[in-house]
């Protein structure tokens, strides 16, 4: 009971705080960042896409121009989750909840050897007894360590982009609204198949022990607006070695929230709403923007410092 409620305390602190020690060797940030903005647009409505990192340092702001007059001209927000779901702190215990061994096994017998000593000596770096997974699915182990190695390297989830636009929504006093319910969020995760989990873990072990580089070329490529290195850096890797999970935790959501975004779009009247979701899906052919783009849609990139090549 100890250990879990431990885990819970980093969990609390991992999704919804910020990171309590932030790295002395993160690089100055100069400029706004170069937004992966996209407006789709049919005869009376605009759609602006924004690709957010769900973690960012204090550097990052202020953002451009370009992404405050999309927030200007929207009416509504939308994001992955609702605002009052993301920020509520009955999250983290949903999560928790999903998240526990009902059939009486333990982590350590579900991972091959290999793996287990990988995470092993991974909690053993960051002073966390190994024991304390052990009733935990690999998912929800997967997504601590990397949460976790984020946070340790300066960023914050508290100043991803959007709790950003979410507190930016609130404070203007336009209706924000989410794309998925917490429970599919979650059901996602907790619904994927055991090879798919293990496959999880693996991956996020795999991204730590790459180090803060790694992470920093991801950062970096999203201040830079380079949707082609996030691409390859964030997908393109995953769709070849796991594609299964690719699929679970990005294509399935994209056809998802397409339609959710025709239907503003396609209604009455000319309100324009503004997306934040994670870069990832809204890159690539499986993403939110060819998606779009296939079904007829007006779709540009706004981009200034693409335009003249200052990207």
């Amino acid at each position: 009971m100890l250990l879990r409620r431990s885990l819970k305390a980093l969990v609390v602190t991992a999704l919804l705080g910020s990171a309590s020690v932030l790295a002395a060797d993160a690089p100055k940030a100069t400029g706004a960042p170069v937004p992966l903005l996209w407006k789709v647009s049919d005869k009376d409505n605009a759609v602006y896409l924004l690709g957010s990192f769900h973690l960012l340092r204090p550097g990052d702001y202020p953002l451009s121009p370009e992404v405050e007059a999309a927030f200007a001209d929207a009416e509504r927000l939308m994001f992955e989750l609702a605002p009052e779901e993301m920020q509520s702190p009955a999250m983290p215990q949903m999560m928790l909840q999903a998240a526990l061994r009902t059939d009486g096994s333990t982590l350590q017998q579900e991972l091959d050897a290999a793996t287990w000593r990988r995470l092993e000596g991974w909690a053993g770096e960051n002073g966390m007894p190994v024991v304390s997974f052990n009733n935990f699915e690999p998912w929800f182990v997967g997504l601590t360590i990397s949460i976790v190695e984020m946070t340790r390297q300066g960023l914050d989830p508290k100043l991803g982009l959007d709790n950003h636009f979410m507190d930016k929504a609130k404070a203007a006093g336009k209706p924000a609204a989410g794309l998925e319910r917490a429970q599919e969020q979650i059901g996602v995760l907790d619904g994927m198949e055991a090879t798919e989990q293990r496959q999880f873990i693996v991956e996020a072990l795999d991204q730590a022990e790459k180090g803060s580089a790694e992470t920093e070329r991801l950062h970096q490529a999203w201040r830079r607006g380079d949707a082609e290195g996030l691409w390859s850096g964030m997908a393109a890797d995953m769709k070849r070695q796991y594609p299964r999970l690719y699929r679970r935790i990005n294509v399935e959501r994209n056809d998802a929230w397409v339609p959710r975004i025709q239907q503003i779009l396609t209604q009455p009247g000319d309100d324009d709403a503004l997306v934040v979701v994670g870069a990832l899906h809204l890159l690539g052919d499986d993403g939110v923007v060819e998606k779009l783009r296939a079904r007829g849609y007006q779709v540009e990139r706004i981009c200034s410092a693409c335009k003249t090549g200052t990207r």
